[in-house]
């Protein structure tokens, strides 16, 4: 068939065809001990310390749930607006692999702890919720994490068990996603929940959040759901965006050269930016799923459920409304300032030490936090925890250069002395660095400037009305930027279009 459509500028798919997407998400829960056994979770531990005879498979003995797993799935499945089944029951999944020390996995197979729920996602760019996409989440369930095969050594395959027996969550979307972008935005929004929830560190490089892609494409107007394959081995946002966008690109390219798409599990190369086949249809398991005997179902009470509701924080979906609505703040600025917990909670730390509680002075506070604090947690790669700064001194430090008693250049400089400890207003008074408004003092500085520079002088009389900066400059080195810069470029105006 001869290949006659166009393509959208977003995402190069012909305009033909749309792609359908599910994706399932592992989080690693952040639980002192194993799911079902006492072993600890510590990772980057020596291979094999984290071990028990339950966690290496050993015959004869019992897992006991960690009754913290529950608490966290059950936050999450609230999180995402899912039904909480009151019942729930364990499942034995059958595979044979090298890192699996008992032959099966213990997960939940057709009544999962949580199901039906949904996320609206964000997909503009400005943060300001007027593109926004509802995708469902088919279950969210408990299960046990398998150890790590070690392949790329010149010997046989090592095996760390110290990971098996890690509790996971596996969040199934519906396949409600229609691109990469799509993709890449509930997966963020994913990581997001888990991070305010506390229940997962959502370090993708280290697998405690690992992502899995079912792709499909089907023409437009068709509802019926196409073959799908598996994508695999996507460590980071990029990679999962990079791996749909070329396995779409794949699959077109392919039905429009008169092949089939085959159901087939593919993983993500990096090095190559391609997918490649990894284990077919035919291939695929068949888990032989069955009860679990040895553990009893979860049942999980009203009272269990709504004291878990109560302990819920406000997540960054709703925080980030609340910042444009409370705080004037634009959508850009409210979902930088949502992405990490801790800066939202520093921002409005920082707002209420305020003397002017204005939305003027929320954006200076939001402008300082997204630049120069921001600047320092990438520098020292530290989160703003490790910064050790107050935020009442972030507000005082607003609060100079709002009522012009320093300038912004001074608030620069004496940023680092704030950094050690020490009040904004503390340093301006040791350093003598307040801001200088005597209009007689600036009168001369002008007067001694424009006299010296009469080239200048007679060019941005001629038309080069953008020397003002420069005389502006001038005046602040020659004041070492404690001149007023409003006043400065008042007297400039006045001196020289007089």
């Amino acid at each position: 068939m001869t290949n006659t459509t166009t393509t959208t500028s977003q995402n190069l798919m012909p305009t033909q065809y749309e792609a359908v997407i599910g994706l399932e998400v592992h989080a690693q829960l952040l639980t002192n001990s194993k799911i079902f056994c006492a072993d600890p979770t510590t990772f980057g531990e020596p291979p094999n310390t984290n071990v028990s005879p339950v966690s290496l498979g050993h015959p004869g003995v019992l897992p006991v749930l960690n009754k913290q797993v529950v608490e966290y799935t059950l936050k999450m499945g609230l999180a995402t607006h899912s039904h909480i089944r009151p019942v729930s029951l364990f499942a034995r999944k059958h595979y044979f692999y090298p890192d699996l020390p008992k032959g099966y996995q213990i997960s939940q197979f057709d009544e999962p702890i949580c199901y039906e729920g949904y996320l609206d996602v964000e997909l503009d760019t400005k943060g300001d919720g007027t593109q926004t996409k509802r995708i469902g989440i088919t279950r969210i369930h408990i299960e046990e994490d398998a150890g790590k095969s070690i392949h790329d050594l010149d010997i046989d395959t090592l095996v760390d068990l110290n990971r098996a027996g890690v509790p996971l969550i596996e969040i199934v979307s519906e396949p409600d996603i229609r691109s990469a972008q799509e993709a890449v935005a509930y997966l963020t929004q994913i990581r997001q929940i888990v991070l305010y929830l506390g229940i997962c560190d959502g370090n993708m490089e280290e697998g405690s959040l690992r992502c899995d892609a079912n792709i499909s494409i089907r023409p437009v107007g068709e509802t019926k759901l196409g073959t799908k394959t598996e994508v695999k081995n996507m460590n980071s946002f990029r990679n999962v965006e990079k791996a749909i966008e070329y396995e779409i690109k794949r699959q077109i390219e392919l039905v429009e050269s008169g092949g089939k798409v085959v159901q087939e599990t593919r993983g993500w190369d990096a090095n190559s930016q391609t997918t490649k086949p990894q284990r077919s249809k035919e291939q695929a398991h068949d888990y032989r799923y069955f009860p679990e005997p040895d553990l009893p179902p979860i049942r999980v009470s009203n009272e269990w459920l709504e004291r878990v509701r109560a302990e819920l924080p406000e997540l960054a979906f709703d925080r980030k409304r609340r910042f444009v609505k409370d705080f004037g703040l634009p959508g850009y600025d409210a979902s930088v300032l949502t992405q990490e917990q801790d800066v939202a909670q520093f921002f409005e730390d920082a707002c209420s030490h305020l003397t002017e509680k204005t939305k003027d002075r929320y954006k200076l506070v939001s402008n300082w936090i997204m630049t120069e604090v921001m600047r320092i947690l990438g520098e020292r790669k530290i989160t703003i925890q490790e910064l050790n700064l107050a935020p009442q001194y972030v507000a005082e430090l607003v609060e100079l250069f709002a009522s012009d008693t320093i300038s912004s250049k001074i608030a620069k400089e004496i940023f680092p002395d704030v950094l050690q400890g020490k009040s904004p207003k503390q340093v301006v008074e040791e350093k003598g660095l307040a801001q200088v408004s005597d209009t007689s003092f600036i009168v001369d500085i002008v007067e001694q400037i424009l006299n010296s520079n009469p080239d200048e002088v007679q060019r941005y009389r001629g038309g080069k009305t953008n020397l003002m900066g420069f005389f502006v400059g001038q005046a602040l080195k020659e004041t070492k930027g404690k001149a007023n810069p409003k006043v400065v470029t008042q007297i400039l105006q006045e001196r020289l279009n007089g």
